[in-house]
């Protein structure tokens, strides 16, 4: 999908150049990458390919199917993550059933910014949907400590508010100190 701007009486929006519907960010993506910034980013979300291959575990793929994706020939199955969405990546995909109102994801951020730091986290989305984090405050004591946090999302939505098929909503999560946001990005579906 490729996306164009247009102008109008409230200012710049991005749309969906096909249909002229506004974009989402399905179509335009987490952002702007800053380079400068990048360089120096105060928390980073640590992955490794074991990680990765847990991942596609945890989504039921079969050892041939794992091992012809991460081409290793040594895969097992043997670690799976508790839920495909608690790999440790930095956006959130949240996906609210008929029944299932509640989805939780855990998280392990590293801190590579200055020694002795707090971070404080703030979310913003729909109002449909109600967002948990703990804790709430994270205290570094050193470069190089890692510290985990846990996510709870409730769909404050209910049947009647639903439209049929599926709805997406959208929302961020940002840890931030003096000097650094770390912002993550949220899809959230309704199905």
């Amino acid at each position: 999908m490729t996306t164009a701007y247009t102008r109008d009486n409230t200012g710049m929006h991005v749309r969906d150049s096909a249909g002229g519907s506004p974009a989402t960010p399905f179509a335009y993506g987490a952002g702007h990458v800053d380079p400068e910034k990048a360089l120096n980013p105060g928390l980073v979300y640590d992955i490794a390919v074991e990680d990765y291959i847990a991942f596609l575990c945890s989504l039921n793929y079969s050892t041939p199917h794992v091992m012809a994706i991460t081409k290793r020939s040594n895969v097992s199955c043997e670690r799976r993550l508790r839920s495909p969405g608690d790999l440790n990546y930095p956006s959130f995909s949240v996906v609210f059933t008929g029944k299932r109102k509640l989805v939780s994801y855990n998280r392990e951020v590293t801190n590579v910014g200055r020694d002795a730091t707090a971070y404080e986290v703030r979310v913003g989305g729909p109002a449909s949907v109600g967002v948990i984090v703990e804790p709430s405050r994270l205290w570094f004591g050193r470069v190089g400590e890692k510290m985990k946090y846990r996510v709870t999302f409730v769909s404050k939505r209910d049947r009647r508010s639903e439209t049929k098929g599926i709805a997406t909503a959208f929302g961020w999560l940002t840890w931030s100190n003096k000097e650094h946001k770390v912002r993550s990005p949220i899809a959230y579906t309704w199905k």
